[in-house]
């Protein structure tokens, strides 16, 4: 294989331009949004905090972080729906920001003219916020649930700033991933994706109980869970592993539509199959990210099938207007 793999050597911490190091600024946050003060309450240290096992205080948490840090004023999600850990995904957009600056002369690629294809959007359209605040890029969000396209397209009709700026595709196939989302015309600058972790509705439902009673003192026997989650959401037939092999084999026959390639992994063993995949489909760069929050660590598999000549001119054409 053309690049060489970058393992984890430590555990990492967020990104120096996370807006979420550090403690949250709850005296800023509830400012921001007044709502926010009734679920705020002193944790077993004294210092502020919310209860994260309550999926309503979870979800004005981040109405607030959004409002406060993004500048999105209007905010929801459909009952159920996931309610995404904020930092985590600023996380991702943040080192695939730094991936095209390192392939880019040691600049970052901004504004519209950069399209980052989102591969599961869900309900709170929160990849594309981000990316859109943070560094200007246009987006393509994709999604097999009408459900979740209509609430992202919500977000975006009631937040003056991200209209015309991410376009909504719907997956008519649930077997597909990059069929029927991509096109041999599109030229799409990187692609991100937080793929289903669950192998079974079964397997989710025990994952979300440890989180439930992790978070709680007190043991449940049901898990009412503290980030929700559709089944498309939490699970597919044979998790993470089998999605992102499948990814990685579709987007083989769209070679030159999309220059980077990537999806968040959250177990690390899964990489060695991942890699052969990717081995497989003749991938001419493979890299991985190592992501870190708290106790918790991932990584960012990313990969292209662009020669370097052909990285040149798309990176020259299309990212710095040289002729």
């Amino acid at each position: 294989m053309g690049g060489k793999k970058k393992q984890e050597k430590s555990r990492p911490t967020l990104h120096v331009r996370n807006k979420h190091t550090g403690r949250y600024d709850f005296e800023a946050l509830k400012a921001a949004l007044p709502a926010l003060v009734e679920h705020v309450r002193p944790n077993l240290h004294g210092d502020d905090s919310v209860d994260f096992a309550n999926p309503e205080s979870v979800k004005v948490l981040n109405k607030a972080l959004l409002k406060l840090q993004y500048q999105i004023d209007s905010w929801d999600l459909p009952e159920g729906y996931l309610c995404p850990p904020i930092p985590g995904r600023a996380d991702y957009i943040h080192h695939m920001a730094d991936w095209l600056c390192s392939h880019n002369y040691g600049r970052i690629p901004t504004g519209q003219k950069i399209t980052c294809l989102d591969i599961g959007v869900g309900a709170s359209c929160i990849y594309p916020i981000i990316g859109q605040k943070e560094y200007g890029w246009q987006f393509i969000a994709s999604d097999i649930d009408e459900k979740s396209l209509a609430s992202s397209q919500k977000i975006v009709d009631q937040n003056p700033s991200l209209k015309g700026k991410i376009a909504f595709r719907r997956q008519p196939d649930p077997k597909d991933i990059i069929y029927g989302i991509l096109s041999k015309e599109d030229r799409v600058d990187l692609s991100i994706c937080n793929p289903p972790f669950h192998a079974s509705a079964e397997e989710a439902q025990k994952g979300s109980l440890r989180k439930v009673n992790h978070l709680n003192k007190e043991k449940s026997k049901k898990a009412t869970l503290n980030f929700g989650g559709q089944s498309n959401e939490l699970w597919c037939d044979g998790g993470e592993n089998k999605f992102i092999r499948e990814m990685v084999r579709q987007s083989s026959n769209f070679p030159e539509s999309c220059f980077w390639y990537s999806s968040l992994v959250s177990k690390q063993s899964n990489l060695k199959s991942i890699y052969e995949a990717l081995d497989k489909a003749k991938a001419t760069i493979v890299h991985t990210i190592p992501m870190g929050q708290g106790n918790k660590s991932s990584r960012i598999v990313t990969w292209t099938f662009l020669s370097k000549e052909q990285q040149k001119k798309w990176k020259d054409l299309k990212w710095n207007n040289r002729k």
